[in-house]
């Protein structure tokens, strides 16, 4: 209860109650009001608010309200309805002067009820609004008089209650006291049906909100007690409307309670809510239905508008159902907008093959139906769909593009006749579209081509041909792809493939030359790929042309090898490749410094570019630029000016100097003088003076003295010049003398300026004095303290400083030193400081100016220190070029031409070591060491040692050594020879010496040290096979340490008063063990190199000789006794080896054994002779001179011998020459030429270079023997042996036959043994004849037989004796060799050989057939159909023709053509064949002489001719035209079944029903080549066929005539065979044909007389209607074209009525009222099933829909009358869906497999369907096998619990996988509304709850069970998947699934999970470890 103090109701107690007057709320218990009223504190006014915008509505100021409550009457609004006062707020109002009241109003009138004074302490109790009582709160004071502020006696609780009746029973109903309210209102007199009414709500919200378990429980009471409740109520109408608006709870209530009402109370609504129930449930499911869709579905009148929500929540099953149940409601409505609409609603996620089906089965149909003029919208949007779907489904693109884009192009049939001929822009472009993607589709399937729409839209057939090749990413793949796609490809469509390849070239060459980088050069290797398919050599050459002008530079080796390939080729453009490439070397030149573009208009630019060319300083800079003034024919010398310039700037010094020297003297010359030019401007230059500009003048200056003096030494005789150059040269001398020597930095105008030089004079020497006057006083000059810091830098001690360096030879002279001495101790400073070079200069310098003793010193010293350097590896600097072992030899040979006599043995011992250490540096590596291993010889002795390889002196082949290993042990050799004593030199041989040696040496050993170094250097240089050098060093080595102790030990007693006997024991020992080491070591060497001198290339016999001398006797023998028998057949080695013994042998006095060597010499000089003609002498060498005369037979043999050698070699050898002479003549003439084979060999360099040689040799020795046969004494014996010997000759050997047969015409013998004359002539045709095919056994066997030896001339050549032996053998040669380019020469050898030339010709013609005919034939079987006969094949037959007239014998052509045309396969050839071989046989008839036997053998022939050229004629004519099936090339003996074949083929309904613009073959041209062919009268034909398929007394395809259009007859092919037989003819003589069967009784052509009916008369009608326009249509009928389609209907119902022998005529139907006769057919024919199906026709399709209403709205006039209706309509159904089973059998026809598929459809759209006995018809379909149809009858159960009960009953009697085979064979019609997918769906759940979906692992369903799988998500179905494919090895497929699994969940999760999730997934655990083995691998 609110307090006084606070009056506003509480937020919580709100609630909405609506009020239609004042349209606001007000406050009560609920929490959803939005208005409040409210009570002012102040005043104690009472207001009304709004609830959300707390605006003030009303207001009542007058009334003082202290406290309030709000009630309410308790009239439900579901009851009655309710009024404005039904609310009353009882409040307690006080006012100034007046006791407290309690009243209670209405609201919002605030109307007063009811009033009481109470007591001023009363305060309402607040209980929520309600329509209970409510209580007063009283506080009564103790008497009435008490005032108010005394205090309270007594409380008081009253209450008020309700007066009213009606009012009571209200509340009763409001508290759910049902019991109590029926007793309540029976008492009172009330409505008793309003509380069952109110019942009936509270029964149905119960309904409602039980959830759970307890539906179990509570619904089947709840419903029986709504029945119970509904059964007391007797208001039809409250019934009714109560079960059609009630929300209930699950389909298996509503469906009972619409049940339980139509059985009831019967009627209309009722049934139309059961049929919309019925599409309900299919559309939503059972599962989730829901009470306010429903009833908004069911007062839903616009289908279309749910379709279209169905389509775009993407629900398409449902929406295909709701359109297959209720097309007939909205089709009269449909229009543009709709159509619109309609496509608009569909997802782009719909699958195309789903949509497909539907359009196809459904839309399309229905759109050229009802909406005609749609078909341009349409049109248009599938145009769209299909190119969307190149993104969307790629995968099957273009196929699924080009099914889903033909729905909306017409078939024939449909463009014909009443059907609106659509030639929109729209169908234009759908159409367009189609035959591109045909193309696409073509491209796919025949070239593995797959391109994109708008790559082929906006190509050509050339580009289509270019994309191929652009989808070939190797080169390597090119030749294949052009010969398998690109080849075919420009056959099929006309290209010229040279040209379409080289126009792909220059795209590519286009394409790809433009990129900037030269990184990426694959397409050049593509293009030369391409090129090199290409035949024709003009395109060839061009293609090279634009390949070369395109490649990028630098080229690729593909390229440059490309170009230089076709530079070699002889062409007519070969000039302008030449010139190409000379440009492209310019333009490749250019790239290399970065410049791709420049054009070149004079020398300037030139010259710039040629500057920027230097710039780069590349190696080849100077070339190229001189490449491109040549190119320019410019001046070569301005380069090699700026080059030098460049390398001066560079600090190149050397370069620029070797530049110079290798100009040309006149080059040279103008280079240097400007040179000088340039130098004199940059020393002049002063304004950058610093350290770098310094050492750029200095290198300036010392640049331009070495270039002046080169100079000087080219000019010629211009004394101007010369003069010029020698004051240059003297300036730049000075100038740079004095910047390098002094720091003085002058320029050429100050040098010339004699002022400037005195004072530079004046400067040095008060420098100098500055310098003395420093030193005097002990202090240090500045400059010595500034220049300290660079003594390191400065080791040399040659610092720039002008008071020092200017006064350097006046304090020498001060320090009392020579100049000499003062340049040696220069040259020791620089030598120690590493400067070589300096040391070296200095000491030519000293050495040229100051020869003395002292030089002498100062060299030898410097020697010595470099050969110690050496040996110690110790770094110094060295000149370029510079072989240092040289130079140290040759400052030792210059120290001892000048040296001291006590120096003199020194320096001999050290020239001698230095000299071999050369010699060893000779050998070895060259390397970058600044100097060269060879110098001019400083002696005459060393020219013997620098002998060129080339001449005949020994030059040993070894190893080369390593210097950086032998060179410090040569030169510790050295040191050791000569040792260091402080700064005395001793030498261990001198002898003057001695005493100090002995003083410095005293019991030192100096040979020990040496011997470890000398055996080490031998050890290597035997190693190296340096046997030259070892001997050397043995040698040297050995004497030096002989000499060593020979000369200290020249008097023995001296030595032993010196030294010990100890020392002089040892030093015994010590040359004793050295002694035999050194001798066994020259032995070993010695030998070696014996060996290597006689093993040389030209033996060195002087070296040889003194080899020799050192070794015993008997050892040398035995070693060149060795070399002989060793050297094999080395004559010249022989002799030179057998020379030395002999001399050798001489020397020792040995006459025995020289003669053997002399024997050997005689024997090797036969052999050298001998072997340059060819012949060895191995088998005699050495032999006896019996034994020499083997060797006859040989030479005689050879071609080179002549008969003075044989002359000459008999008398040699004191043999016979008289009968060497007779064998020579004899092989000469009778041996064949084994050599002149290799003549014929192709491809041999041998063999080529001796048929340019042999001609000449082969006349010789032909001549030679024709010149020996006159000097025979008789020629007799001669020519026997030769007519003998002939045919053991070879056969193949023309030439050596022609000689023999001219030698035996010389000798002048007749013989009749042979025809010469034949043989000669014969041999002239064999000449002239090369072979062509392979020797034959016959031929090998010849062979065998005479002992010959098979030769490659029989692969060119006839075998001549076997011409000659017999006729087998002439055919058995002459027929392989058959040809038509040897045809000529065969038909003259036969004249010659007398052989009748018919064999040949009919060899020539099976050749021509076999060799050209057959592989032509066979080219193009393989190539594409429909290609016309090339030239080729024209000529080649025209060429069998020819050669088949040749032949004489015309029987044996005919016959011999006639074989041919048997083996030929079907087809054009093999008629004209057949055709030519019977023209053969009539000439041969005509003759006049022909015997009577042939003229009956060519009447049969002529018989049998005829019938196989007709046969093959008709063969042919269905070939040409792609009929060749079997069964038609069975009936080519039949041309009149052939012909009714024909058009009876399946390509005529194909033609009829596939959309327009395919192409078919046309069998109207092949009938009438056909008849003619055969002189059949194809229109006889025409007749029989027109009354086979016109006349038939059903439908021919058993399908119910549901004619859904009356253009439609797709479902009749007869009438569609009939349409296109008539279009044989014009339209209007196929219409007159037509027009008489429309009045004729019988029929009119023909005889048969057949009795016409009104089924003919409408077929006949129907197409008419196809073939004739609308003038030539209301010609015939006088009729409008309007009215034309309204007879057609006519025409369809009598035929109906007909059937059930209703006699009405076309007048009397027309005049008859439809109404009456509607009912009189539903009164008298309700049980006839023709009655049925007209009725389906009229009700479900809705044909007449006026008169069926009408006759409904007057059946329906009464209560009995709409029942009598309603069980009509529902027993027509029934028994129109049971009759296919009463006549039906197994096993199912076609016909009737079509009629159960209808039957399923009218199933599908049967209003009754909730009525129908489902599990019944169910096993109906069953019974007939038919398990797809009965699953899907048992899916519309409504009732989900029985429906599980019967699906799974039905799953465990069957084989699942039947079932799925059925859906995809018989359901796959789009018609069936997503049927086909529940059944699959129901069938994988069913076989996945009982673990038997891996039964389907290997079948077509296995992709949709995988689908499933995914979409339900069944991770532990899919492992058990994933788990069988890997173990039945498919891992590949099994990941696939896997990742499709797993994207899909992550999708319909929202989220993009990775692979490694946290939570548990079998699917994420099985793809992770399929994985882990290809990730390891991977990252291994």
């Amino acid at each position: 209860t609110c307090s006084p103090q606070c009056c506003t109701l509480d937020f919580k107690n709100l609630v909405l109650f609506p009020n239609h007057q004042l349209r606001t709320a007000y406050a009560s218990l609920c929490h959803k009001c939005n208005a409040k009223v409210q009570q002012e504190s102040i005043f104690g006014m009472l207001s009304l608010l709004d609830f959300h915008s707390f605006v003030m509505l009303c207001c009542w100021p007058d009334q003082h309200v202290e406290d309030f409550l709000l009630i309410s009457d308790g009239n439900s609004s579901t009851i009655t309805q309710q009024d404005e006062n039904s609310m009353k707020i009882p409040s307690c109002t006080v006012k100034p002067g007046r006791a407290r009241k309690l009243v209670v109003q209405s609201l919002p009138s605030m109307e007063v009820f009811y009033s009481l004074e109470v007591s001023s302490e009363s305060w309402l109790i607040q209980k929520g609004i309600s329509m209970d009582p409510f209580y007063l709160l009283e506080g009564v004071l103790a008497n009435t008089k008490s005032s108010p502020e005394d205090p309270v006696s007594t409380v008081v609780i009253r209450c008020f209650t309700e007066a009213l009746p009606e009012n009571r029973l209200n509340k009763l109903l409001y508290k759910h006291k049902f019991e109590e309210a029926e007793k309540f209102a029976k008492a009172f007199g009330l409505d008793v049906e309003l509380v069952y009414k109110v019942k009936l709500n509270v029964v149905l919200e119960k309904l409602i909100s039980a959830s759970g378990s307890d539906q179990t429980l509570e619904w089947p009471e709840l419903i029986e007690e709504a029945k119970t409740n509904l059964m007391k109520i007797m208001d039809e109408q409250f019934v009714v409307q109560y079960c059609l608006t009630a929300s209930w709870p699950s389909l298996s209530i509503a469906e009972d309670m619409l049940s339980y009402t139509s059985n009831r109370f019967p009627c209309c609504q009722i049934q139309t809510a059961l049929a919309k129930l019925a599409t309900f449930a299919s559309v939503c499911g059972p599962d989730r239905f829901e009470g306010i869709a429903w009833i908004e579905f069911l007062n839903s009148v616009d289908y279309l508008r749910d379709i279209l929500a169905l389509l775009k929540e993407g629900n398409l099953s449902g929406a295909q159902y709701l359109w297959l149940r209720h097309e007939g409601e909205f089709s009269r409505e449909f229009d543009e907008s709709c159509l619109h609409a309609l496509l608009g609603s569909i997802s782009s996620d719909v699958s195309s093959q789903d949509l497909r089906l539907w359009f196809k089965g459904v839309v399309v149909p229905f759109v050229w139906r009802a909406l005609p003029s749609g078909q341009k919208i349409l049109a248009r949007w599938l145009e769209q769909r299909a190119r969307n779907l190149e993104l969307t489904e790629k995968s099957d693109w273009p196929h699924n593009g080009l099914v889903l884009a033909e729905l909306g192009l017409p078939s024939l049939w449909r463009s014909m006749g009443l059907a609106e001929n659509c030639v929109s822009e729209e169908v234009l472009n759908l159409r367009s579209l189609v035959a591109n993607l045909r193309q696409l589709c073509e491209l796919d399937s025949k070239y593995s081509c797959r391109l994109s729409l708008s790559d082929y839209e906006r190509g050509s057939t050339r580009s289509m041909a270019f994309l191929m090749l652009d989808k070939v990413q190797a080169p390597e793949l090119v030749p294949a792809v052009i010969k398998s796609s690109v080849q075919p490809y420009a056959l099929e469509n006309g290209l010229d493939l040279d040209q379409t390849l080289l126009h792909y070239i220059k795209e590519l060459l286009d394409c790809c030359s433009s990129q900037i980088t030269s990184l990426f050069t694959e397409w050049e290797a593509k293009a030369v790929a391409v090129l090199r398919c290409m035949t024709d050599t003009n395109k060839v050459m061009d293609a090279v042309i634009e390949i070369m002008y395109k490649a990028v530079v630098p080229w690729s080796d593909t390229v440059e090898k490309l170009v230089q390939q076709h530079l070699e080729k002889q062409h007519p453009k070969q000039e302008l490749l030449r010139e190409g490439y000379r440009l492209m070397e310019i333009k490749k030149l250019l790239r290399c410094y970065g410049i791709r573009s420049l054009a070149l208009s004079n020398a300037r630019d030139v010259m710039m570019l040629v500057r920027h060319i230097l710039k780069q300083d590349l190696p080849t800079s100077l070339e190229d630029s001189l490449k491109l003034i040549e190119a320019y024919k410019l001046n070569p010398a301005e380069i090699h000016h700026l080059h030098c310039i460049h390398l001066i700037q560079h600090n190149k010094r050397e370069k620029c100097v070797a530049l110079l020297k290798n100009l040309l003297h006149p080059e040279a010359e103008l280079v240097i003088e400007r040179m000088a030019c340039w130098a004199r401007l940059e020393l002049q230059d002063k304004r950058h003076v610093s350290q770098e500009q310094k050492k750029i003048q200095m290198l300036i200056s010392q640049i331009m003295v070495e270039a002046l003096k080169y100079l000087q030494s080219i000019q010629t005789d211009d004394a101007f010049k010369k003069t010029e150059c020698e004051n240059n040269l003297k300036m730049f001398t000075a100038i740079a003398h004095l910047q390098e020597d002094f720091d003085i930095f002058l320029t050429p105008e100050e040098y010339d300026d004699p002022a400037v030089r005195h004072k530079f004079n004046q400067q040095l020497i008060t420098a100098y004095e500055n310098a003395q006057a420093w030193r005097r006083s002990g202090r240090r000059h500045p400059d010595e303290v500034s220049s300290g810091h660079l003594k390191d830098s400065d080791p040399d001690g040659k610092t720039k400083s002008l008071s020092t360096e200017a006064g350097l030879h006046r304090l020498a002279r001060q320090l009392q030193k020579t100049e000499q001495e003062l340049w040696a101790d220069l040259a020791l400073r620089a030598l120690d400081a590493g400067d070589v070079e300096k040391a070296l200069q200095i000491l030519r310098e000293l050495y040229q100016h100051h020869s003395t003793c002292s030089t002498g010193q100062v060299l030898f010293s410097t020697a010595q220190r470099l050969c110690q350097m050496l040996e110690e590896n110790i770094p110094m600097v060295l000149p370029e070029q510079v072989n240092l072992p040289a130079v140290i030899h040759g400052l030792a040979c210059q120290a001892i031409t000048v040296c001291h006599s006590d120096l003199l043995l020194d320096c001999l011992e050290l020239c001698k070591s230095t000299r071999s250490a050369t010699d060893v540096y000779r050998q070895c590596q060259i390397e970058d060491f600044g100097f060269f291993t060879k110098e001019s010889a400083l002696s005459g002795e060393e020219d013997a040692y620098t002998e060129s390889h080339f001449q005949d002196v020994f030059n040993e082949d070894c190893i080369v050594l390593d210097p950086v290993s032998v060179l410090p042990l040569q030169y510790k050799i050295t040191r050791n020879l000569l040792p260091l004593a402080g700064e005395s030199i001793l030498l261990l041989l001198e002898c003057a010496l001695l005493t100090r040696y002995l003083s410095t040496f005293t019991g030192t050993d100096l040979v020990g040290p040496l011997l470890n170094p000398l055996a080490s250097m031998l050890q290597m240089l035997q190693e190296c096979s340096q046997l030259e050098l070892a001997l050397r060093l043995l040698m040297e080595s050995y004497g030096s340490i002989l000499m060593h102790f020979v000369s200290n030990n020249m008097d023995i007693s001296l030595s032993m008063q010196l030294h010990s006997s100890n020392r002089l024991a040892r030093d015994k020992q010590t040359l004793d063990r050295i002694e035999k080491t050194v001798l066994s070591s020259v032995t070993v060497v010695v030998v070696s190199l014996l060996q290597k001198v006689l093993n040389w290339r030209v033996v060195d016999s002087d070296l040889a000789i003194g080899l020799c001398t050192i070794l015993p006797k008997a050892a040398v023998v035995d070693i060149l006794w060795k070399m002989i028998a060793s050297a094999w057949q080395n004559y010249e080695k022989i002799k030179v080896v057998a020379m030395v013994g002999a001399h050798l042998s001489f020397l020792y006095k040995d006459e025995e054994e020289r003669g053997k060597f002399l024997s050997v010499i005689t024997d090797a000089e036969w052999g050298v002779q001998l072997g340059k003609l060819g012949v060895s002498i191995q088998s005699v060498f050495r032999q006896c001179a019996e034994t020499k005369r083997n060797l006859i037979p040989t030479l005689v043999k050879n071609r080179n011998i002549t008969p003075d050698i044989i002359l000459h070699y008999c008398s040699t050898f004191g043999l016979d020459s008289g009968s060497a002479i007779n064998l020579y003549i004899t092989t000469v003439l009778l041996q064949e030429d084994r050599w002149y084979e290799m003549e014929i060999a192709e491809g041999d360099a041998k063999a080529s270079l001796q048929c340019e040689e042999s001609p000449l040799g082969r006349d010789d020795m032909l001549e030679s023997a024709l010149q020996i046969v006159p000097q025979l004494g008789s020629t007799k014996d001669l020519v026997i042996s030769l007519n003998t010997a002939l045919t053991k000759l070879n056969p193949y050997n023309y030439e050596w036959i022609e000689r023999v047969l001219r030698t035996i015409q010389m000798a002048d013998e007749t013989t009749t043994l042979l025809p010469l004359g034949q043989m000669v002539g014969l041999l002239q045709h064999l000449k002239s004849h090369r072979r062509i095919s392979a020797p034959t056994d016959l031929e090998s066997s010849y062979l065998l037989e005479n002992g010959l030896e098979p030769t490659a001339l029989a692969h060119t050549r006839l075998p001549f004796h076997l011409l000659f032996q017999n006729n087998h053998a002439f055919w058995k040669t002459v027929s392989p060799e058959l040809s038509e380019d040897t045809l000529p020469t065969l038909l003259l050898i036969c004249k010659l050989m007398k052989v009748n030339p018919d064999k040949l010709y009919v060899l020539a013609v099976n050749h021509v057939f076999k060799k050209s005919l057959l592989p032509l034939l066979t080219d193009q079987a393989k190539k594409i159909q429909m290609v016309a006969p090339s030239k080729e094949l024209s000529r080649v037959t025209r060429s069998i023709f020819e050669h088949a007239l040749c032949i004489q014998n015309l029987e044996l052509a005919a016959a011999t053509v006639h074989k041919i045309a048997q083996d030929l396969p079907a087809g054009a050839q093999k008629t004209d064949f057949l055709k030519f071989s019977l023209e053969l046989v009539h000439k041969l008839l005509q003759s006049d002489t022909l015997e009577h036997n042939l003229q009956t053998r060519g009447e049969a022939l002529i018989s049998k001719l005829q019938f196989q050229y007709q046969r093959s004629a008709t063969e042919n004519a269905l070939l040409s035209s792609q009929l060749s099936s079997p069964e038609l090339l069975k009936l080519t003996g039949l041309p009149g079944r052939l012909i009714v074949a024909l058009f009876e083929h399946s390509s005529v309904l194909e033609r009829m029903t596939s959309p327009a613009g395919l192409t078919y073959p046309d069998i109207h041209s092949v009938a009438k080549d056909i008849a003619s062919i055969n002189g059949v009268d194809l229109l006889k034909i025409r007749n029989i066929l027109l009354e086979k398929w016109l006349c038939q007394t059903g439908q021919s395809n058993g399908k119910d005539n549901h004619q859904d259009s009356v253009t439609n007859i797709n479902d009749d092919p007869d009438l569609m065979r009939v349409v296109y037989l008539l279009q044989m003819h014009p339209m209007d003589i196929s219409a007159r044909l037509l027009s008489p069967i429309l009045t004729a009784q019988t029929w009119p052509l023909g005889g048969s007389g057949l009795r016409l009916t009104f089924e003919h008369r409408s077929r006949a009608l129907l197409c008419l209607t196809h073939l004739a326009d609308a003038a030539t249509l209301e010609t015939l009928s006088n009729q409008p074209s309007s009215k034309i389609q309204y007879y057609l209907k006519c025409y369809m119902y009598l035929a109906q009525m007909e059937a059930l022998n209703i006699p009405y005529t076309l007048e009397m139907f027309i005049s008859s009222p439809k109404e009456g006769m509607i009912k009189g057919l539903w009164k008298n024919h309700n049980n006839e099933p023709q009655v049925d199906i007209a009725t389906n026709i009229e009700l479900g399709l809705h044909r007449m829909p006026q008169t069926v209403n009408s006759v409904a709205q007057s059946v329906i006039s009464d209560f009995t009358s709409f029942l009598l209706l309603g069980q009509s309509l529902s027993r027509i159904w029934r028994s129109v869906i049971q009759a296919p089973f009463l006549t039906a059998s197994l096993p199912l026809s076609p016909r009737q497999h079509d009629v159960m598929y209808n039957t399923f459809v009218l199933l599908l759209k049967c209003p009754f369907v909730l009525t129908l006995d489902l599990v019944g018809i169910a096993r109906r379909f069953a019974q007939f096998s038919l398990q797809a149809f009965s699953l899907g009858t048992l899916l519309l159960i409504p009732c989900a619990r029985k429906k599980d009960t019967q699906i799974q009953s039905f799953l465990l009697s069957c084989n699942p996988s039947l079932i799925l085979d059925q859906v995809e064979e018989r359901m796959s019609t789009g018609e069936l509304a997503g049927i086909p997918s529940q059944i699959r769906d129901t069938v994988f759940t069913f076989l996945c709850g009982n673990g038997k979906s891996q039964m389907l692992m290997k079948t077509k369903h296995f992709t949709y069970l995988k689908k499933h799988l995914i979409s339900k998500a069944h991770s532990e179905i899919v492992q058990e998947l994933l788990n069988c494919l890997v173990g039945q090895n498919g891992e590949e497929e099994a990941i696939s699934f896997a990742h499709e699994y797993l994207k899909h969940r992550e999708l319909k999760g929202g989220q993009a999970a990775p692979l490694s999730n946290t939570f548990s997934d079998p699917v994420r655990e099985f793809l992770e470890k399929a994985l882990e083995p290809r990730v390891t691998q991977t990252s291994a």
